[in-house]
């Protein structure tokens, strides 16, 4: 082969690779590219990408809506979300509950499903599990409760009430004082925010239902301030009874 030919050849060469790259370089872009949001499809719908995955490993996950805003967290515990009151944080810092948190429309938490269990090389354990709904900026006051210590189990449905009071005024108003630096300022500063709004208690256990840790099945009713007038029990050895309490808490009736 000649000079003349080999330099043909080498010409050939470049003009490949420069075409090669070319192409490899478009094809890249193709790939990764995301489907613009505005391109409609079939169906006369927004076109959105789409992946799916036989198995994925993740430590948290973030539904969000398309203007940011929480929707559910999916979590470790090192990761989980703390409070969330219309996008913002507050109350306390998250770290501590691995599981499902909810959010409203308005991006404020709403409830949610935490699970702990443990044991050491000595048999003790301890379990929860715990599932709730809030009331609109407030907390919560459905609950389905699961906690075992060592056997020491309780198991149940719990309805409150609240007062109509901002959550995160609260928390706010409760922070403020346990600055207060003067300890007896402060303890009376917190009874006084303890205290009932407008008559309402901040919060006040109405019914519950469920297994306590006497191997009892029970039904507690409340009056509005959260104490039990009526309870029904089946006792772990079988026997039922009825007994109508009044304001201090004492039976003043049973049945049988």
């Amino acid at each position: 082969m000649n000079d003349s030919q080999v330099r043909r050849e080498l010409r050939w060469l470049k003009a490949y690779a420069v075409v090669s790259t070319a192409v490899l370089a478009t094809l890249s872009l193709a790939a990764f590219r995301q489907p613009s949001s505005n391109a409609p499809n079939s169906r006369n719908q927004p076109s959105q990408q789409k992946q799916r995955f036989t198995e994925i490993d993740v430590e948290r996950i973030n539904v969000v809506e398309p203007d940011g805003k929480y929707r559910m967290v999916i979590s470790n515990r090192p990761r989980s979300i703390g409070p969330i009151y219309k996008g913002e944080p507050f109350g306390y810092a998250g770290g501590g509950r691995p599981g499902i948190i909810f959010f409203n429309d308005e991006g404020t938490e709403n409830g949610g499903l935490t699970f702990t269990g443990s044991g050491d090389i000595n048999g003790r354990y301890r379990a929860s599990t715990h599932m709730s709904f809030d009331q609109f900026d407030q907390d919560q006051v459905l609950n389905l409760d699961y906690a075992d210590e060592n056997g020491t189990r309780r198991t149940g449905i719990e309805i409150d009430d609240r007062a109509n009071v901002d959550i995160r005024a609260m928390v706010r108003e409760r922070d403020s004082i346990n600055e207060m630096s003067d300890t007896a300022a402060r303890n009376a500063a917190l009874r006084r925010w303890a205290e009932p709004r407008n008559g309402v208690p901040l919060v006040a256990r109405r019914v519950w239902v469920g297994r306590d840790v006497s191997k009892a099945a029970v039904v507690n009713l409340s009056d509005p301030n959260g104490r039990t007038r009526l309870r029904l029990v089946v006792d772990s050895l079988g026997h039922a009874r009825i007994e109508f309490l009044d304001e201090r808490g004492q039976v003043t009736t049973h049945m049988p």
